[in-house]
């Protein structure tokens, strides 16, 4: 799978509200927010390294996709994954583009994936 990838010199609670700021500042909001590791925790007992999923929606993006193919809905909202790696955190964003391969997607998958390549170069990453 395509993925749009930085890591950020920050510990886990530090990249996410970095992540949080930049998502906003391209049009992004964050509409889920799912503890990997908290909910395999709490329903199976398993002790798992700390991950996070971001669920962000560009709600003009999304609403352009729907009205070209209601089926996008399958791939809403774009899932942006946190995870420590040594002191820094990896984050990884699914890349639209390999998500929405219609042609009558490739435009907005385009315009999505800039946007979410800004994300990942307002934070600063190494």
């Amino acid at each position: 799978m395509a993925q749009i990838e930085a890591t950020v010199d920050e510990p886990l609670a530090a990249a996410e509200a970095k992540v949080r700021s930049a998502l906003q500042e391209h049009g992004f909001g964050v509409l889920t927010e799912i503890d990997v590791a908290a909910t395999l925790k709490e329903k199976l007992g398993v002790e798992r390294a700390p991950l996070k999923i971001l669920g962000a929606c560009n709600p003009g993006l999304a609403n352009r996709a729907l009205d070209i193919d209601p089926d996008a809905s399958l791939v809403l909202p774009c899932n942006v994954v946190l995870e420590p790696v040594g002191a820094a955190t990896r984050v990884r964003i699914m890349d639209p583009r390999d998500l929405m391969t219609d042609v009558e997607l490739s435009e907005l998958a385009e315009e999505a994936a800039g946007r979410l390549e800004g994300v990942v170069r307002s934070l600063g990453a190494c």
